[in-house]
């Protein structure tokens, strides 16, 4: 994983994520879909069908999704928050852990705005 960068870096090689063309904060138009390795792109896809067998909370997460963006939309919101959890759990050599997934890691939900408020008060 050292040769990426970034977890969008490594999302976009693995075609997990749209090519977005932009020249001077103008759209020119999205990139193409087949950029990047889709052997990955599969096996992201595969193991976001199999996280939803599992578990419970994956289904329901699901459902929601689906209501508001469709079904394989859905699907390709997961594999893509999958290969992004993929990616830290091998930059950082740890183990996958569900709630923690969920949940958004080490985020703490506290923004600048608290803590702009805390140094007021």
């Amino acid at each position: 994983m050292q040769h990426f960068d970034t977890a969008g870096q490594f999302l976009s090689y693995a075609r997990l994520v749209r090519c977005a063309h932009e020249s001077a904060g103008k759209k020119l138009g999205s990139g193409g879909k087949k950029i990047g390795n889709a052997h990955l792109r599969w096996a992201f896809a595969e193991a976001a069908c199999l996280f939803l067998r599992g578990s419970e909370r994956a289904k329901r997460w699901k459902q929601k999704q689906a209501a508001q963006k469709g079904e394989g939309k859905a699907l390709a919101i997961l594999a893509a928050r999958l290969g992004r959890a993929v990616y830290h759990l091998l930059r950082k050599g740890e183990a996958f852990e569900e709630d923690r997934f969920w949940n958004g890691g080490c985020r703490t939900r506290t923004g600048s705005a608290s803590l702009s408020r805390a140094k007021e008060g």
